[in-house]
């Protein structure tokens, strides 16, 4: 069994079916909230094949993860997206949580949920690899 806390984790690589047939993905990667280091999770990219859009695919997929999140006592989820569509699942303007994004032009499309424990505060760091992009 992978450990809640590994950097990329199978648990948190979800697959939409359809007949047979993978109609969506999201995955969540480690991120970090930075002086401290402190562990969150970075949600994206999250896919859905055109022809199933619209039905509910990629918020299930949403919903799903970040009950995954929870499940392992994650505390934030941040992500870049359009916020009227992650506003129904809970996400806010990161600076609104005292989080700053990576990039200060993705403005309020840099969004974070909290998910437990007390307000954290930060800079989000994305996993290596996504730095190098």
């Amino acid at each position: 069994m992978v450990p809640c806390g590994s950097t990329v984790a199978p648990h948190r690589s979800l697959v939409a079916v359809d007949q047979d047939r993978i109609v969506g993905h999201v995955i969540a990667t480690r991120g970090w909230l930075e002086p401290f280091g402190t562990p969150v999770l970075g949600l994206g990219p999250l896919g859905v094949l055109p022809e199933a859009q619209g039905r509910g695919v990629g918020t299930a997929l949403v919903h799903a993860l970040v009950a995954i999140a929870e499940a392992c006592d994650e505390r934030l989820v941040a992500l870049l997206g359009a916020p009227a569509y992650y506003r129904r699942f809970g996400f806010v303007r990161s600076t609104d949580l005292g989080v700053t994004s990576p990039d200060p032009n993705w403005g309020e499309h840099f969004q974070a949920r909290q998910l437990s424990g007390p307000p954290l505060h930060g800079a989000f760091r994305y996993a290596e690899p996504f730095g190098r992009l």
